[in-house]
C-alpha cells in the first residue's frame, strides 16, 4: 500500500461516513487518526450528538466487529472481559472450566459513559488497552487485531460519576471534544430524518488493510527540528521540572498543577505522522504538531485551583503554549540538549 492509496481510501471513507454523519469533520478526522495510529479515543460531549452512531458507522465502513458496553454503577469487570463457567460433559459426567468471552473481544469497543462505573471496573480496560490481551484465571487471551477502545463521557451530568484515573486517561491517545452542530448541519439532520431511509454503507477497508496503514504511518519522515518542537511543547507543561522553572511560561506557571508525561511526546509525533499521511503529505511539519496538540495534551495536563477560579481550561493553556513555544530552540545550549536526547 502506498501513500496515494491511503489518501484515496481516506477520501472514500469520509464519503461513506458523510452519508450518515452530518458535519463534525474535525471529529471524524481525529477518530480516523486514532484508528490508523493504533490508538484509543475518549469522546467528550453532551447527549444527543450522535457519538454512538458515529463510532458504529466508522466500524461498519472499516468492516470491523463492533461491540457496545453501557457502563453503569453495577457493572463488574467480568461483564467486560468475560468469565469462566463450569461445563459438564453429559456423556461422562466430567466437569471443566470454559472461558466465555466478554464484549471486549471485538475490533471496536464502545465504552459508553465510561465514568459511570467504579474504578474497579474501569481498570478492567487497562490491560486490554495497553497489552491488547485479557488475563482470566492466569490464562492470557489475545484480543482481535486491530483493536480500539472508543469511550464516551458526558461533561455535564457529574452526579454519581467516577472520574477516570490519570493512568487510564493517559492510555487514550486523543480526547475528542464534540460540539453542537452548526445551524445548517442541524437543519440537514432534520431533513434526513424526515425524508430518508437508513443509508446503505459500502465497506472501504478491512482489518489487514488497516494494519497495513498503521505500519505505513510509522514510516512517515519526521525531521529532528520537528521532534525537538514536540518535545519542548510537552516538557514545557512540567511546571515542577527545573527546565520549566528556569524559563517559566506564565500560563503554565499560574495554572498547571502537573504536566504531561512521556506518552504525550510519543503520541504527538505518532498523531502528526498519521495526520500527514491522511493529508497526502510526504513528511511531518510543525503545523501537523500544532494540529494534534489539543486532542493529545488536553487530558494530560492537570490544572490547579487558580485555573478553576479564573475559569481557565486545559485548551486555553495549550493555546498559550502554542503561542509561546517557538519551533526552533531559543539558544544553542537548549538546541544541543534536545539533539542529544533525540540521538539517544
Amino acid at each position: 500500500m502506498t501513500p496515494d492509496d491511503v489518501r484515496q481510501l481516506h477520501a472514500r471513507l469520509r464519503e461513506q461516513i458523510g452519508k450518515v454523519i452530518v458535519g463534525q469533520d474535525e471529529v471524524v478526522e481525529q477518530i480516523l487518526t486514532c484508528v490508523f495510529c493504533k490508538g484509543h479515543g475518549l469522546l467528550v460531549g453532551v447527549p444527543g450528538l450522535a457519538k454512538t452512531l458515529l463510532i458504529s458507522t466508522i466500524a461498519r465502513t472499516l468492516s470491523l466487529d463492533f461491540s457496545r458496553v453501557q457502563f453503569t454503577p453495577d457493572l463488574m469487570p467480568s461483564d467486560i472481559t468475560g468469565t469462566e463457567v463450569i461445563e459438564e460433559d453429559k456423556s461422562t459426567g466430567q466437569r471443566s472450566l470454559r472461558f466465555v468471552r466478554g464484549p471486549i473481544f471485538a475490533n471496536v469497543v464502545l465504552a459508553d459513559e465510561i465514568n459511570r462505573t467504579p474504578p474497579k471496573t474501569q481498570a478492567a480496560l487497562l490491560e486490554s488497552m495497553q497489552e491488547r490481551q485479557v488475563t482470566v484465571g492466569g490464562v492470557r487471551h489475545e484480543l482481535p487485531s486491530p483493536f480500539f477502545v472508543l469511550a464516551t463521557q458526558n461533561p455535564l451530568e457529574q452526579e454519581g460519576t467516577y472520574p477516570l484515573p490519570e493512568a487510564q486517561l493517559d492510555r487514550f491517545m486523543y480526547q475528542v471534544l464534540i460540539q453542537y452542530p452548526t445551524a445548517d448541519d442541524e437543519l440537514e439532520v432534520m431533513r434526513r430524518i424526515s425524508t430518508k431511509d437508513e443509508e446503505t454503507l459500502e465497506p472501504v477497508l478491512d482489518g489487514p488493510g488497516i494494519e497495513a496503514i498503521q505500519k505505513l504511518v510509522r514510516h512517515v519522515p519526521v525531521a529532528d527540528h520537528v521532534m525537538r518542537y514536540a518535545l519542548r511543547l510537552v516538557r514545557a507543561t512540567r511546571v515542577n521540572e527545573a527546565e520549566a522553572k528556569a524559563n517559566p511560561i506564565p500560563v503554565v506557571r499560574d495554572y498547571v498543577a502537573w504536566g504531561a508525561g512521556p506518552r504525550a511526546s510519543e503520541n504527538l509525533i505518532l498523531a502528526a505522522q498519521g495526520r500527514a499521511l491522511l493529508a497526502g503529505e510526504s513528511h511531518v511539519t510543525p503545523d501537523h504538531i500544532r494540529e494534534v496538540a489539543l486532542p493529545v495534551l488536553r487530558h494530560r495536563v492537570l490544572t490547579n485551583f487558580n485555573a478553576e477560579a479564573d475559569q481557565v481550561g486545559t485548551d486555553d493553556i495549550i493555546a498559550g503554549l502554542l503561542d509561546t513555544v517557538s519551533v526552533e530552540a531559543s539558544d544553542d545550549r537548549e538546541s544541543a540538549q534536545m539533539n542529544e536526547v533525540i540521538r539517544h
